[in-house]
């Protein structure tokens, strides 16, 4: 034991007491600051003393918080208090062995502690029970499932990783919450562009023509709603970069620049739309109860499952170019699948980098050309060409990117 010691054990204490008294009604007679303070001193001294000493101070400590707990149960039934008095016997004695660790677990507590309103508002205002029930799904992919997974490929072209593919689920469903909760907090206030992002994160295809339909519903709205749905595209491209850094961090590496350019110059239009667009224009995408669809992204894993295999076999017979030709037509219907396709190529089937990047220029424009035809299709001309303009301008910029960094 020491003076150190000692005075980083009271202060933990010091900290943890003036948090409680100052939760606390001046009528109450709860743990408060001296509380604490003593209750730290005594669990560094016991802990010091040895190990029957700290069992005896846990023991009677223990035995008091009950018997406090007893009598002020009817009026406050919560045990925030008592586990923050044992909290305190216990990071006191930690400071031994570890006073970092528990100076900052000390902190942390207090700060659990005088968020008290802001958690109870998150609980049962902020979110619904829809999305605690995907948010707990989405901890149990992440947490449970993809650790037991094979990270070792399972099929004789040394394509399919399991582990890959999961993490790319994982990373759609993240994504999926991340855009659905803003949307929901922030959509109202900040209008279609944050909405068109938001949405994006989970269906730039489905964001498009929803947007194109709103287009022909208020001709005042067409350049807003040709900024959101090039902002739905942003959104979707920054997802695909995530796909391919989780299947090959490599090629990520490789494209990028051309990538942020593309992301740029999509970003670039956009601005230039709203700038000419309606201030006034408040309205947002409709919001779905759930935050995103399992089934979705099982679906994109498998579709990029699929078409790994599809290019392997192609790549064997045609070579490299067998590749190029899949994910060409894979990106009119799925642009993240044709993507993870290449990325996946490219690390187990050894396709160069060059080829592997031109092939996701490729991507773009074979996903520009299918969403140009369904913005005229869904919004009319005024629409399809200033949503047009902006793809073209991205795929362009990749490519120009490209050009000069070979």
């Amino acid at each position: 034991m020491n003076w150190q010691g000692a005075l980083t054990a009271l202060a933990i204490g010091i900290v943890m007491g003036v948090v409680r008294e100052r939760r606390q009604n001046a009528d109450e007679s709860k743990a408060g600051l001296r509380t604490h303070a003593l209750v730290a001193i005594l669990g560094y001294v016991a802990w010091g003393l040895g190990p029957w000493p700290f069992i005896a101070a846990v023991l009677a400590v223990g035995a008091l918080v009950y018997s406090g707990y007893g009598v002020t149960a009817l009026k406050d039934p919560g045990l925030t208090g008592e586990i923050a008095v044992l909290l305190t016997l216990m990071l006191s004695a930690l400071v031994h062995p570890n006073a970092a660790m528990a100076v900052g677990l000390g902190v942390l507590g207090a700060t659990l502690l005088e968020f008290k309103q802001i958690s109870h508002r998150f609980t049962r205002e902020w979110i619904t029970q829809q999305e605690l029930q995907d948010a707990l799904v989405l901890a149990v992919a992440a947490l449970v499932v993809m650790p037991l997974l094979p990270d070792q490929a399972v099929d004789p072209w040394n394509v399919l990783r399991p582990t890959t593919l999961w993490r790319i689920v994982v990373l759609v469903m993240a994504v999926g919450m991340l855009g659905h909760l803003a949307q929901r907090l922030l959509g109202v206030r900040w209008g279609l562009p944050v909405a068109g992002f938001c949405s994006g994160l989970v269906s730039s295809t489905a964001a498009l023509v929803h947007l194109g339909h709103k287009a022909r519903e208020d001709a005042n709205l067409i350049h807003n709603t040709s900024a959101a749905a090039l902002l739905s595209n942003l959104a979707s491209l920054m997802l695909m970069m995530g796909v391919i850094g989780a299947a090959s961090p490599d090629l990520l590496r490789a494209v990028a620049w051309p990538m942020a350019a593309a992301c740029l110059g999509l970003l670039l239009v956009a601005l230039g739309w709203l700038r000419t667009g309606s201030p006034l224009a408040a309205a947002s995408i409709q919001l779905t109860d759930s935050a995103f669809k399992l089934s979705h992204a099982l679906v994109l894993a498998l579709v990029i499952g699929g078409v790994s295999l599809l290019s392997a076999g192609l790549q064997a017979l045609f070579g490299d170019a067998g590749v190029l030709v899949t994910a060409v037509l894979v990106a009119i219907v799925e642009v993240h699948a044709a993507a993870a396709s290449v990325a996946q190529m490219s690390m187990a089937s050894g396709v160069s980098l060059p080829l592997s990047a031109w092939s996701l220029v490729a991507v773009l424009a074979s996903s520009a050309v299918a969403k140009t035809f369904l913005a005229f299709f869904s919004g009319g001309a005024g629409f399809g060409w200033r949503v047009g303009f902006g793809l073209w301008v991205m795929v362009l910029s990749a490519a120009l990117t490209l050009l000069l960094l070979a």
